[in-house]
């Protein structure tokens, strides 16, 4: 503080290129990710980081390589998912059957019945 006071603790600017989607346009592009990518034109709804470089191309004219759309996805809070896979032939009523009544039968430990 000897030298140039409170003026000199101030926040600098950061150096380097200002980033070419402002706050609100990532604000917008959250929208859309929210939004599903089945309503932005793909064929399922998964997002992967080559579909929202597309969607941000589209809506924004705006290029990103891929390693960077993960990079601003991350910044914006957003994590890699790997979609469960469930049979479509899948019974609930039989899967929490035998989980509450087999299962305790053949587990490990549990007392064998004679």
């Amino acid at each position: 503080m000897e030298k140039g006071g409170l003026d000199a603790l101030a926040a600098k600017p950061h150096p380097g290129r200002r980033p070419f989607l402002s706050p609100p346009k990532k604000r917008q592009l959250v929208e859309y990710l929210l939004r599903g990518a089945m309503l932005s034109g793909f064929d399922t709804d998964l997002w992967t980081c080559r579909r929202v470089a597309q969607v941000i191309q589209r809506r924004f004219d705006v290029s990103y390589d891929i390693a960077h759309v993960w990079r601003l996805l991350d910044g914006l809070g957003w994590s890699c998912q790997k979609p469960e896979q469930r049979a479509r032939e899948r019974n609930e009523k039989a899967i929490q059957h035998w989980r509450e009544a087999e299962w305790p039968r053949i587990k490990k430990g549990a007392p064998q019945e004679s």
